[in-house]
């Protein structure tokens, strides 16, 4: 793979929902020396517990300086040690408000999802369509939902000074049920701050599916520290995803209604979310 032609996208604030991209992070305490692998996973893996509530804007750039797709978002999240709920759903523009995804993750099983298009389509998506795109973006249903913090198999593989930062190198593999489309994740983490400076997924070819670089790190509603600004390089050689947002709330009230593919027409946010 050949990261100099590879798409750039950019997260401002809610790299937490991302997951993706899965990279939220925080800092109950600094990490202290000889953690370890397990117990440096499990701290990043804790801190994404929880309800949360996100406001944000993507923008698709196809080539890298057209804007094809823009749509502004609200994401709802529910996360356990061994349950994820996500809702994904369009606020503007007007065509296309109220497109929704929604996917559940339980355990080491497969995601599973639905998907939502106004007015009345509803679909349910396999677990083999995790690798498609969500909303013609970058981004996989899979980068969102899954949690490689938490997978059974986590190994310290190096160190790095990366930015004058002093990283360790978390190296994480999913078990052998074959419930994700990646061998092997590695990530830099800060270990005094404990956030992943960067993320790189790799394929059981062993070629370089992603790579994804913390470039600032700011705090959240709660105080922790999380990676603010991403730069993600994939293999879409003639695209680029933007993702801005600053609206984050931890602790809202969800029921379990919420997280169903019938109640996914509503668009509403939590009474404890900001305006």
């Amino acid at each position: 793979m050949n990261l100099q032609k590879l798409p750039v996208l950019r997260i401002t604030i809610v790299a937490f929902a991302l997951g993706l991209l899965t990279l939220s992070s925080g800092r109950p305490e600094n990490a202290q020396a000889g953690t370890s692998a397990k117990d440096l996973a499990a701290s990043l893996s804790a801190v994404r517990e929880g309800a949360a509530y996100v406001r944000l804007r993507l923008e698709v750039k196809q080539p890298a300086d057209t804007i094809k797709i823009s749509l502004q978002l609200q994401i709802k999240e529910r996360r356990t040690r061994t349950a994820t709920d996500l809702i994904y759903q369009v606020l503007w523009p007007k065509e296309r408000k109220g497109e929704s995804v929604l996917l559940h993750k339980s355990g080491d099983g497969p995601s599973t999802g639905w998907l939502f298009i106004p007015p009345d389509k509803l679909r349910s998506l396999s677990a083999s369509q995790m690798s498609d795109a969500i909303f013609g973006s970058d981004l996989s249903y899979e980068d969102v939902i899954e949690n490689f913090f938490g997978w059974e198999n986590q190994t310290i593989v190096g160190t790095e000074v990366l930015n004058r930062v002093n990283c360790v190198i978390l190296e994480s593999k999913p078990d052998k049920s074959g419930n994700s489309s990646y061998a092997k994740v590695r990530s830099w983490i800060d270990f005094r701050r404990v956030v992943p400076l960067r993320v790189e997924k790799y394929l059981p070819s062993g070629q370089l599916a992603r790579r994804i670089d913390t470039t600032r790190v700011a705090s959240d509603d709660k105080g922790r520290s999380i990676p603010a600004d991403l730069t993600v390089r994939s293999s879409r050689e003639d695209s680029v995803t933007d993702l801005d947002g600053s609206r984050i709330r931890h602790d809202v009230a969800y029921t379990d209604r919420e997280f169903t593919p019938k109640d996914l027409p509503e668009i509403s946010a939590p009474p404890s979310a900001p305006e």
